[in-house]
C-alpha cells in the first residue's frame, strides 16, 4: 500500500523547475521529511541510458511514436525501481517531469494525440499517478532566453526545437490544467526565482499538512 506522497514538477523548457525543486528538497529535508528527488527521463541507470538516446542532439530523425515509447519505457523502469519503493517506505518523492510531459510534448506538440499517449502511459504507470503536480507556467520566449544565458545547463534535442513547437507545448500544458484541475496547481514561472520558490513551497507544504505524516 502506498504511504508516501508523490509530487511532480512540470513545465516548458527554461521554466526553472529543476532549480526550484532542488531548493524545495533542501527545505523539506530540513523540516524532517524523508525525501527522494529524481528526474525523468532518468533517475536510475537503465532510464538514464534511455535518456541519453532520447535527448541526443544527433537523433533529429527520431520518429514521434518512437519517442513516446522510449519515454514510457524509461518511466516504467524508473517507477518500479525507485519511485514505488520510496512511496511504500513513506517518503516524499519529488520528480522533475512525469506523465504530463509526455502528454504535452508528444501528445499535443508532436501531434500524436493526448489519448494515444495517455493509453501507452497508463500501461506504463498503472495506478501510480502523482498526488500533486506543480506546473511552472512560462512564456516560451522567456524560457528559451534563459536557456541561452545559462551556459551550465544541459542542452538537449528538445531545446533545439523552434518557438512554434514550444508554444504548442505551452498549449498542451494549458489543456492538462483543465483536464486534471484537482491534481495540477499552477505557478507563474515568469517571475523571479524567490517568488516562484515561495509559491511552490507553500503549495507543497499545504498538501503535506493535509495528507502526510512525518
Amino acid at each position: 500500500m502506498r504511504k508516501g506522497l508523490f509530487i511532480t514538477a512540470e513545465g516548458g523548457e527554461g521554466a526553472g523547475k529543476t532549480t526550484v525543486l532542488k531548493k524545495v528538497y533542501e527545505t523539506l529535508v530540513d523540516q524532517g521529511y524523508r525525501v527522494v528527488m529524481t528526474r525523468e527521463p532518468g533517475g536510475i541507470k537503465i532510464s538514464e541510458e534511455i535518456r541519453s538516446i532520447i535527448l541526443n542532439q544527433e537523433h533529429i530523425g527520431m520518429d514521434g511514436r518512437t519517442e513516446v515509447l522510449l519515454y514510457a519505457a524509461a518511466r516504467r523502469q524508473h517507477l518500479v525501481e525507485k519511485i514505488i519503493p520510496a512511496l511504500q517506505a513513506g517518503k516524499v518523492v519529488l520528480c522533475d517531469r512525469f506523465i504530463d510531459s509526455s502528454l504535452a510534448y508528444q501528445g499535443f506538440a508532436r501531434g500524436i494525440g493526448m489519448e494515444n499517449v495517455l493509453t501507452i502511459n497508463q500501461f506504463a504507470i498503472d495506478k501510480f499517478w502523482p498526488d500533486l503536480t506543480i506546473y511552472f507556467r512560462v512564456d516560451p520566449k522567456v524560457g528559451l532566453a534563459r536557456i541561452k544565458k545559462d551556459k551550465s545547463r544541459e542542452v538537449n534535442r528538445l531545446d533545439k526545437e523552434n518557438e512554434i513547437f514550444h508554444q504548442k507545448v505551452l498549449e498542451g500544458y494549458e489543456q492538462l490544467t483543465k483536464m486534471y484541475k484537482d491534481r495540477i496547481q499552477v505557478v507563474d514561472a515568469n517571475q523571479l526565482f524567490d517568488n516562484v520558490y515561495s509559491s511552490t513551497i507553500q503549495m507543497i507544504e499545504q498538501r503535506l499538512e493535509t495528507s502526510y505524516q512525518t
